[in-house]
């Protein structure tokens, strides 16, 4: 594909490829960073933190934004308030169990939309000491509790790719019945590949009729959290829930900025979402939470259009040789560093950049001051480095010649 900012495959427009999707968007983005991504292990945001990065999802396009788990936390209490009172123009949802007392806050703090939870799988109803009939009838009381609040409710199955089968499919059925209006596909543990993925939202999807809107929640411990969610995408799931930066407990949670654009530039599927303020959303929530990434993660990762390499220096001035997508479409900025591995090519550029006149008499011994200071300092060649160097060259050369 290539439309000028997309420089993908162009076997991702094969009939075979697009077929397999139940639908072509627009997938709208359900941000779970305020509850799931806080659980990232040392973490800790305050009602205003909150505010405030509610305030950059909303204008990243997210539709609607999970602002905490109310009956837990006075902090995400207080936070729900704020923002409510933001004027955000996406939907701010709730969290809570299949407790009435859960329902009861949401209620008193007035939220007109929430996920309901519970857990389906048999080790985990073992683990919290469930019987299957006692989880049904939780789910009905609670739904019904909140429809009967004038909540909308999403019923939200624990550990459901790790369910058997009829009795996730009783669960949905019996949340729908007592007044659910959304059904989410939670992959908990991550621990579903994407093929299966994609079987089980098409089979939840049969279940619950194609007119109720279908999620997929999922997690990223074998790294296949984005494929899952374009698998889920592909079945049908109109709805993606996940956080910034991929933050959440383990190994975290899907990654919206990923499936976005994934699934805009790999698969021409319509999303809602800003690429264009991925990045700067991307780097205040890191700053906010306290954590930094890594350098080479997709999307808003600080090395992803900044070139070392002399060999891909030399196309630079070609960028769909280089990268699959335009810089500026995430938001961000090319550019050369020096470095070990730079050639003439990079000295050449990265003097253009910073309006630093070079002659061709220059260019070699100044590449070879600076792939000599990279070893030595085991690191890249700042700009001020650079600058030290060719003023050193220039003063070597001009006594050469005076001599």
């Amino acid at each position: 594909m290539a439309d000028g900012k997309i420089w993908t495959s162009e076997l991702n427009s094969d009939p075979q490829v697009r077929a397999g999707f139940a639908g072509r968007g627009p997938v709208r983005f359900y941000d779970a960073t305020l509850r799931d991504g806080e659980q990232t292990v040392g973490v800790v945001l305050s009602p205003e933190q909150k505010l405030e990065i509610a305030r950059r999802l909303d204008e990243l396009g997210i539709a609607r934004i999970e602002a905490g788990f109310p009956r837990v936390s006075a902090e995400d209490a207080e936070a729900i308030r704020l923002i409510s009172a933001a004027g955000l123009k996406a939907e701010i949802w709730g969290f809570s169990r299949a407790v009435a007392e859960d329902v009861d806050e949401l209620v008193r703090l007035g939220l007109r939309y929430s996920v309901i939870e519970a857990p389906t799988s048999a080790i985990k109803m073992r683990a919290y000491g469930i019987e299957p009939d006692v989880l049904v009838k939780r789910v009905i009381n609670a739904v019904k509790h909140a429809a009967a609040n004038g909540i909308t409710v999403a019923f939200f199955a624990v550990d459901g790719t790790r369910t058997e089968l009829d009795f996730l499919k009783r669960v949905y059925q019996s949340a729908l019945e007592a007044g659910a209006r959304e059904v989410v596909v939670v992959d908990t543990l991550g621990c579903c590949g994407p093929e299966a993925v994609e079987l089980l939202v098409g089979k939840v999807r049969e279940w619950c009729g194609g007119a109720v809107p279908l999620h997929f929640h999922g997690h990223n411990d074998f790294g296949l959290a984005t494929a899952s969610a374009v698998a889920a995408v592909r079945a049908g799931a109109t709805w993606i829930q996940g956080t910034i930066n991929g933050m959440g407990e383990r190994a975290g949670n899907a990654d919206i900025a990923e499936i976005a654009l994934a699934l805009h530039c790999v698969y021409g599927v319509e999303v809602e979402f800003n690429l264009a303020k991925t990045r700067e959303v991307s780097a205040y929530v890191c700053r906010t939470a306290g954590y930094q990434l890594e350098a080479w993660k997709p999307v808003v990762g600080d090395n992803l259009f900044v070139r070392e390499s002399g060999a891909v220096a030399s196309q630079f001035h070609i960028p769909e040789a280089i990268e699959p997508f335009a810089a500026d479409l995430v938001g961000a900025t090319r550019g050369i560093v020096l470095g070990k591995k730079s050639g003439l090519d990079s000295i050449d550029l990265k003097c253009r950049e910073l309006g630093i006149p070079l002659t061709a008499e220059m260019r070699a011994p100044v590449l070879a001051a600076v792939k000599k200071q990279a070893v030595a300092q085991r690191g890249l060649v700042s700009n001020e480095q650079l600058r030290a160097i060719i003023a050193s060259v220039q003063k070597q050369q001009a006594a050469t010649q005076a001599s």
